[in-house]
C-alpha cells in the first residue's frame, strides 16, 4: 500500500503545491503505461484492484481513470474493462490530423512515403526536440491523398536513438498509420501534441506534390508531438492544400 503525504503540512521553506489525491494516482497510473507494465491495447485492472494497489478510494481511482480517457491515455469499453488507448485503434486516426473536405466528404486516406533519410539536427530541429545540435536524426517525407487528391505534404524530423533502423522500405512495407508503426515497432506513443498554423506560399516542391500552382495559398501546420513525460519525439511541418479542404478543429 502506498502512502501519500498530506499536502496540508506547514512548510518553513516554500507553500506546498496542492495536487488532488486523484490526480496523484494518475500519475502513478502514467508511470506503470510508461515502463510498459500494461502496453498499447492491454486492459488495466479494475478499479477495485487499483483502489487496493494504491491505498485509495474506488471513486479516486475512477476519478483518476476518468481524467486518463479524456486524455486519450486510456479507453473504456462498456462490459469489458478500461484499456491502454493505441494508435492501431481506427477510431485514432484522425486524432493529430485536423483536416476537412469543403464539400464534407473525405475519400479514403492514403499515406504515401516519398523520402527517408538520416541527417544530423540543425539548431532549431535539436532544440524542438530537445536533443544535442548534431545529434542523428531522421527525416521523413511523405504525402497524405484522400482518393486521388493530395492534401498534405509532411516533413518530419524523428530522434535517430529511437528510430535507429527506419527505412523508407519500413514505412512503405507498413499498412498502419505512422503513428501505429511509430507504436508497434519502436515502442513510442504519441501522446499530446501542439500545433502553430500560419499562411505560406506553395513552393516549387510542395505545388508539384500537392497539384496547385506553385505561389498558391496554403497551410503550415508546425506540430511538436509528446510522448510520456512530456518528451518531444517529432516535429513535422505540414503544408495542407487549401484548394479543397480546410483544417478543422472542434472546440468546446
Amino acid at each position: 500500500m502506498l502512502k501519500f503525504h498530506s499536502m496540508n503540512r506547514p512548510s518553513t521553506n516554500h507553500s506546498p503545491t496542492f495536487s488532488p489525491l486523484y490526480r496523484q494516482i494518475s500519475r502513478l497510473i502514467t508511470r506503470s503505461l510508461e515502463s510498459g507494465e500494461w502496453g498499447p491495447g492491454d486492459v488495466i485492472p479494475s478499479e477495485s484492484e487499483l483502489a487496493a494497489r494504491f491505498g485509495v478510494s474506488q471513486g479516486t481511482v475512477r476519478k483518476a481513470i476518468d481524467e486518463m480517457a479524456s486524455e486519450n491515455l486510456l479507453v473504456r469499453r462498456q462490459g469489458k474493462g478500461t484499456f491502454v488507448a493505441t494508435h492501431n485503434d481506427p477510431r485514432s486516426f484522425f486524432r493529430f490530423l485536423r483536416i476537412a473536405a469543403n464539400d464534407g466528404e473525405l475519400e479514403p486516406l492514403r499515406s504515401i512515403p516519398l523520402e527517408c533519410w538520416r541527417a544530423k539536427a540543425g539548431v532549431d530541429v535539436a532544440r524542438t526536440l530537445a536533443i544535442e545540435t548534431g545529434a542523428p536524426i531522421i527525416i521523413v517525407r511523405r504525402l497524405l491523398r484522400f482518393g486521388d487528391e493530395p492534401a498534405v505534404f509532411d516533413e518530419i524530423y524523428l530522434p535517430g536513438e529511437l528510430f535507429h533502423d527506419l527505412t523508407l522500405d519500413i514505412l512503405k512495407s507498413g499498412e498502419t498509420s505512422l503513428y501505429s508503426l511509430f507504436e508497434s515497432r519502436y515502442g513510442v506513443r504519441m501522446i499530446r501534441a501542439d500545433e502553430r498554423l500560419r499562411a505560406v506560399s506553395a513552393d516549387r516542391v510542395s505545388a508539384e506534390l500537392l497539384q496547385v500552382a506553385e505561389g498558391s495559398p496554403l497551410l503550415l501546420v508546425e506540430r511538436v508531438t509528446f510522448t510520456y513525460g512530456d518528451k518531444p519525439v517529432e516535429w513535422r511541418r505540414g503544408f495542407y492544400s487549401t484548394q479543397n479542404f480546410h483544417y478543422h478543429n472542434e472546440l468546446g
